[in-house]
């Protein structure tokens, strides 16, 4: 049997993982992490702040050039980061780029009260389409691009691991069970809303909703391309290691949902060179309770 959770025992999270791969997770360097490409993963590195957020900004111009009324195209795009966006704007606007056939899906927004929550909401991420409506709109336009950045959870928009109850008491989902969920409303990690306090309401945990509306596995593989961006600041350094090293190695696991791209043809993990000692060595793991 699994071990429980270090931090939330009614749930499934990485800390779950076997100490094996949470011990080779801690040790890679920057040049071991450029290592870990293979073919249909690619690592990079941007040396400032201003290359990172430039580049992932770029992401959404060149999404939208190929777009035509006919044959529309575009980006699903994240909430965090988000300091690419005011870029986007400006790129487009100075070189009067016509982005009018482009498409833009959001990642996701809180679910509070049986309802998304108002644009008035002071955490709100502006609105949610309807669930059906927003899935059905992968296959009207091409996705090019899916991107995100990463939880401390280490999750992709909202996709946070189950919660250890019924039929995944014992083990979390298998990553085929896992990938059939499309859009939907999910009860949150409380890892995901300490994070979320943490950047987003200064600190006060009872402003963060419980549930979020997100993104699902179906509509990422439905994507060209799964673009993630870490600057440092969403996940802390191990986090960053750990899901590189699990795609790269085609080791995916629910506990940690951003491994399952490992089954995805192409995904590109983006790093912020100093991005707060993602490649400085981490101290080796500590064993944790292994049984319920």
């Amino acid at each position: 049997m699994r071990g429980i959770s270090t931090v939330a025992r009614d749930d499934w999270d990485y800390t779950t993982l076997d100490h094996e791969i949470l011990d080779d997770a801690a040790r890679p360097t920057e040049k071991d992490l450029l290592e870990l490409a293979r073919p249909g993963f690619s690592v990079k590195f941007s040396d400032t702040r201003e290359s990172f957020f430039t580049a992932e900004a770029l992401e959404y111009v060149w999404t939208w050039q190929p777009s035509t009324d006919s044959s529309p195209a575009g980006i699903c795009g994240p909430i965090g980061p988000t300091e690419q966006l005011p870029l986007v704007a400006q790129i487009v606007n100075d070189l009067e780029i016509d982005v009018r056939s482009g498409h833009f899906g959001a990642m996701d927004e809180w679910f509070a009260d049986g309802t998304e929550v108002p644009r008035a909401h002071p955490l709100s991420f502006a609105r949610a389409d309807n669930l059906r409506e927003y899935t059905a709109s992968y296959d009207r336009a091409t996705c090019l691009v899916m991107q995100g950045g990463q939880g401390e959870v280490k999750h992709w928009a909202f996709n946070d691991p189950v919660r250890r109850e019924g039929r995944y008491a014992d083990a979390p989902p298998t990553p085929m069970e896992y990938r059939r969920l499309s859009a939907r409303i999910v009860d949150l990690h409380p890892m995901t809303i300490i994070q979320n306090a943490r950047t987003s309401s200064g600190g006060v945990v009872s402003a963060v909703p419980r549930q979020a509306l997100t993104v699902g596995p179906v509509e990422t593989w439905k994507a060209k391309k799964a673009s993630i961006w870490h600057p440092g600041w969403h996940d802390n350094p191990f986090g960053m290691r750990l899901t590189a090293l699990m795609i790269s190695k085609r080791a995916p696991d629910s506990s940690v949902p951003m491994s399952l791209p490992a089954e995805h043809p192409d995904v590109q993990f983006s790093y912020l060179r100093d991005a707060r000692g993602v490649a400085r060595c981490a101290p080796r793991t500590r064993g944790a309770p292994r049984t319920p």
